[in-house]
């Protein structure tokens, strides 16, 4: 038997107030395979013997997205990281891409995956990170920590890139709906240029268009939260059942990334992931939402994916938490 590209798959399952949820998680990248309420998919999956197309699914750690050519300046001092996507010349997704997370809690609905950050090229930190998911009644909740092991302070993002469905609804007939003023202008290259308010632009996606309608790989800030603190994206199909992404006070950010050439049983198509991110893209390089821990110390977040029926709506019990 040979090992998958993306290590040992923890198979989750519950049983939950008539549901029955199911999820794969992957040992590296502590990356969402699949997910799954009664059988209806809520994000899009690949094959195990596969690796994640468009980084589908994996934990961006210790910054999400991009960093400009690799740079950045610590303390008047400039850093070169390694350049993890020649074509654009950027360090791309952070430091764990390719990394196999240890397993420090497994129970039948959840796994605690774990692993360490240690000082390399332009990176001179020692930082412990774990990932928790969780299957709840109408989907999962992940739990994302960090901890500073190193004796300076010490600088981090988190972000993650689960792409969603709503079960086998076709992509391009779906409309999405997120309540952001403000998107990122970037380069050819995905690096942030500046900012601009997204009405009346195809970035606007406050009044729910379709998404075959899109052509978006863009960052946004200024997302409007709820009641309870939480920001929610929420794709919706044609008779109403949608898929949400909630994402609690700690992420601020997100970025929403409709490619063309996702692959399905070996036929490219529309797809879209919706990135939960706690900085924007370029943070190492521009301190915007960078995040700090003292020597000791630890931090906390949380955001999650869940199944909406046909005209419901109010707060998952998950995300109050």
């Amino acid at each position: 038997m040979t090992t998958p590209p993306t290590g040992h798959q923890h198979e989750l399952r519950l049983e939950a107030d008539g549901r029955v949820v199911t999820a794969t998680v992957t040992e590296v990248a502590a990356g969402l395979r699949a997910l799954a309420v009664d059988g209806e998919g809520l994000a899009e999956t690949f094959a195990e013997d596969e690796t994640p197309p468009s980084a589908c699914g994996i934990t961006l750690f210790p910054w999400p997205n991009r960093v400009d050519g690799g740079r950045w300046t610590l303390d008047g001092r400039e850093l070169q990281l390694d350049l993890t996507e020649p074509a654009k010349g950027n360090a791309s997704h952070g430091l764990l891409r390719y990394t196999a997370y240890r397993a420090v809690d497994v129970e039948p609905h959840a796994v605690t995956l774990a692993a360490t950050v240690y000082p390399q090229h332009g990176w001179p930190f020692t930082l412990e990170t774990t990932v928790r998911h969780e299957l709840v009644a109408d989907g999962m909740r992940v739990v994302h920590t960090v901890s500073n092991l190193g004796a300076a302070r010490a600088p981090f993002a988190v972000g993650s890139h689960p792409f969603l469905r709503v079960g086998p609804h076709d992509p391009a007939t779906l409309t999405i709906t997120l309540e952001a003023a403000t998107r990122y202008e970037v380069s050819e290259r995905g690096i942030p240029t500046g900012t601009s308010p997204v009405a009346g632009t195809p970035a606007d996606l406050r009044g729910g268009p379709r998404l075959g309608d899109l052509d978006l790989d863009t960052p946004y800030r200024d997302v409007q939260p709820g009641a309870d603190g939480v920001r929610r994206t929420r794709l919706t199909a044609p008779d109403g059942t949608a898929t949400e992404l909630w994402q609690d006070e700690a992420f601020p950010y997100v970025q929403v990334f409709t490619p063309r050439n996702f692959p399905r049983a070996g036929v490219e198509g529309l797809a879209v992931a919706v990135e939960p991110m706690t900085a924007p893209p370029n943070a190492l390089a521009t301190g915007e939402g960078l995040l700090w821990l003292e020597p000791g110390e630890t931090w906390t977040a949380a955001w999650g994916i869940r199944r909406v029926a046909a005209g419901a709506s109010g707060v998952p019990a998950q995300a109050q938490a």
